[in-house]
């Protein structure tokens, strides 16, 4: 259960270390290569760009676990915390639908990859692992919509101070 609850609190964070360390140490090893050995690969770019892809997707998902996403909360400053919480449980319904929408495409492009046996071009490694990006990215944030849910509706029903995440700029 201990197990459970750290993975809840840190697999993004890990994840995003995890691809982020891929991104620089490919790209450092990749300019090394280009400027001392006047040499580079397709692999390493693919590397990059695909881990790049990665981070965009996780980073969305804790973004919206830690409602640090982008948002215009002026409005938010004047209201209560029962009013307060009703708008943001508006606004992750919103997101809620629209990332179940966009799940249900992103599947549409790994099965046609699928289907055709399509490879990268350096890797020659199916590119299903790498379209998987968008749907991983979009089961994570309803994931974190549905503990935003709970966790808002539990602030609702005990008249508590909703969450509101940290502030990028105070």
């Amino acid at each position: 259960m201990d197990f459970l609850k750290r993975v809840d609190r840190d697999a993004e964070r890990w994840l995003l270390l995890t691809f982020y360390v891929m991104l620089v140490i490919t790209m450092a090893i990749e300019v090394i290569r280009r400027e001392v050995f006047s040499y580079s690969s397709i692999w390493g770019e693919e590397i990059v760009r695909y881990s790049f892809i990665y981070l965009a997707w996780i980073g969305a998902a804790a973004a919206v676990k830690e409602r640090a996403h982008i948002r215009i909360d002026v409005v938010m400053h004047y209201l209560g915390p029962r009013p307060k919480a009703l708008l943001y449980i508006f606004g992750d319904l919103v997101m809620f639908i629209v990332a179940l929408v966009a799940l249900f495409w992103s599947f549409e492009t790994v099965l046609v990859s699928a289907k055709f046996g399509s490879v990268t071009d350096g890797l020659r490694i199916s590119k299903v692992w790498f379209l998987m990006a968008v749907p991983v990215g979009f089961t994570l944030i309803i994931y974190r919509l549905v503990q935003s849910f709970i966790r808002d509706f539990k602030t609702l029903r005990d008249g508590t101070p909703v969450f509101e995440g940290d502030k990028l700029f105070d």
